[in-house]
C-alpha cells in the first residue's frame, strides 16, 4: 500500500510541475490553485508512505515518476522538443524507478 501512495504522489508531482508552468509565475489563478492542490496532495501522500518505506528509494521513485511524467506530458501536450536522446533518457529514468522500487524494503 505504501508503494501505491508513492506512485500516486509521483503522478501528482507531474500535475504540480505542469501547473507551475501553466501558472506563468503564479500570475494565473486557476493553474496556481491547481498547483497548490497537486503539491499538497503529492507531499501529503509521500509523507504517509514514508512512515513505512525507506526514504532513499521512496524519494527517488517519487521524483523519478514526477520527472518522467512531466517530460512526457510536455512532449505530448506542451510542444516540448521530442528527440531520441530524450526518449532514451526518460526510459532510463523509468528503469531506475522500477529498480529502486524493487530494492526498497518496508519496515
Amino acid at each position: 500500500m505504501a508503494w501505491l501512495l508513492v506512485i500516486v504522489a509521483g503522478i501528482l508531482e507531474t500535475g504540480f510541475a505542469v501547473c507551475l508552468k501553466l501558472s506563468h509565475g503564479f500570475t494565473r489563478v486557476w493553474p496556481t490553485i491547481a498547483f497548490a492542490c497537486f503539491a499538497l496532495g503529492s507531499f501529503g501522500l509521500l509523507t504517509l508512505a514514508l512512515k513505512k518505506l525507506d526514504v532513499g528509494p521512496a524519494y527517488a521513485v517519487w521524483t523519478g515518476i514526477g520527472a518522467a511524467g512531466t517530460a512526457i506530458y510536455g512532449m505530448i501536450f506542451l510542444g516540448d522538443l521530442v528527440s531520441a536522446l530524450k526518449i532514451v533518457s526518460i526510459s532510463l529514468v523509468i528503469a531506475g524507478v522500477i529498480g529502486l522500487q524493487l530494492s526498497g524494503s518496508a519496515h
